[in-house]
């Protein structure tokens, strides 16, 4: 998935409101961003952390900046955009570059089911059951190579957990795919101590027949695209 439009350096002054961050561009600049992520974002938020901002002219948003990425300056980048992972998902999912869901070649996004949800991808193909997807984004790392879920409580989390394990119990293949949008991290756990709620509907969820898939991602200030399989 490319970045619509080049993305431009600058430092974090604050983030605040959630989904509001005032930067500064190497020019010197200091401009509000969009920041599409309602997570606590925990360990990436610092004042003076180097980020990559996109620029739009779209007249109908009120902002002209969204922030994309965190350079760790490192060689390591870390994408805050919680859109990303469906976008870039479906376009793995179209390349069949998913081994475990290869064999479908329908893929329908946001289709109804649950109590008054929608599931991210509906995947169906003649003689398998229909796989339904959800798509988490990972962003926390607290060790060195191991990313985590939640950075925060997330009843809503918990929630689609329960329902996929009702779709399971009801025949289907359900699936939670946590897309680790981080370039530092090789294997992946659930942060049982920010939201011990959500370990618990994860062991039941898998207990239930839920599959859980993890994957890294390849991230530039370019693009961003499905990576390898991670260890869970």
């Amino acid at each position: 998935m490319r970045f619509q439009t080049p993305l431009a350096p600058a430092r974090l002054i604050r983030r605040y409101k959630r989904f509001l961050a005032d930067c500064r561009l190497e020019d010197g600049r200091e401009v509000t961003a969009h920041c599409a992520n309602p997570g606590s974002m925990l360990g990436l938020a610092e004042p003076g952390t180097k980020i990559w901002l996109e620029p739009n002219d779209d007249p109908k948003k009120k902002l002209k900046w969204g922030w994309r990425l965190v350079d760790h300056e490192n060689g390591h980048f870390t994408g805050v955009d919680t859109s990303v992972p469906n976008r870039a998902l479906k376009a793995a999912l179209e390349a069949g570059e998913v081994p475990e869901l290869a064999a479908y070649r329908t893929i329908r996004p946001e289709v109804k089911y649950g109590r008054n949800s929608r599931i991210d991808f509906l995947l169906q193909q003649d003689g398998l059951p229909d796989a339904w997807v959800e798509v988490k984004s990972v962003t926390l790392s607290r060790q060195p190579g191991l990313a985590e879920f939640p950075d925060s409580v997330t009843a809503r989390g918990a929630k689609h957990l329960g329902e996929l394990a009702e779709m399971a119990q009801s025949g289907h293949r359900a699936v939670m795919f946590y897309l680790v949008q981080r370039t530092d991290c090789a294997t992946f756990t659930i942060a049982r101590d920010l939201d011990p709620a959500y370990g618990v509907a994860f062991d039941k969820a898998r207990q239930m027949g839920v599959e859980m898939l993890c994957y890294g991602t390849r991230i530039t200030p370019d693009d961003i695209t499905l990576g390898p399989g991670l260890c869970l």
